[in-house]
């Protein structure tokens, strides 16, 4: 059943709602990341949706920082927060890019210090997206294989649609 179809007499029409209103985009930058861009992008085109692409940055590990003070880097925090930082411009500018190269208007969003999925839930909330569109896995070694740990949790707990993107 879909809340946006007209089913009266056996025939079926379209409301003048849409079915998304804004589509979530989550990357982590890698190739597999740009697909789900590229997915995402031509899916709210289709479908005339406003766009939040979104790249999420999980927190310093203490006991990496712990490490680094060991060697006498003190500000090793801030140092990975700096390249953190540098790293979702970079991804976030390449979607934007891409966006722009479709006509498509997009926003972005870094989410800083959280695991992937609580920041791509926490954003597709707070934006009030339709859908979430992600990957099947991401970069974290082992957690590659099927899908991955963070999609799973996507999946597992959104209020919305999920589209992961293989």
């Amino acid at each position: 059943y879909c809340s946006q179809c007209d089913f009266r007499n056996g025939e079926t029409k379209w409301s003048k709602a849409p079915m998304y209103r804004k589509v979530l985009i989550a990357t982590d930058g890698s190739e597999l990341g740009d697909s789900a861009v590229e997915h995402g992008l031509l899916l709210a085109k289709a479908v005339k949706a406003d766009v939040m692409v979104v790249t999420v940055t999980e927190a310093w590990s203490p006991l990496n920082a712990a490490g680094e003070a060991d060697l006498g880097n003190f500000d090793a925090v801030k140092l990975y927060e700096d390249a953190a930082e540098r790293a979702a411009d970079a991804i976030l500018k390449r979607a934007t890019n891409r966006a722009q190269s479709m006509e498509i208007a997009a926003e972005t969003r870094h989410v800083m210090d959280r695991r992937a999925a609580e920041g791509i839930l926490e954003t597709a909330k707070l934006e009030d997206c339709d859908l979430i569109v992600m990957v099947s896995h991401g970069r974290r070694g082992l957690q590659k294989v099927l899908m991955g740990s963070q999609t799973s949790e996507v999946v597992t707990l959104s209020d919305r649609p999920v589209l992961v993107v293989r």
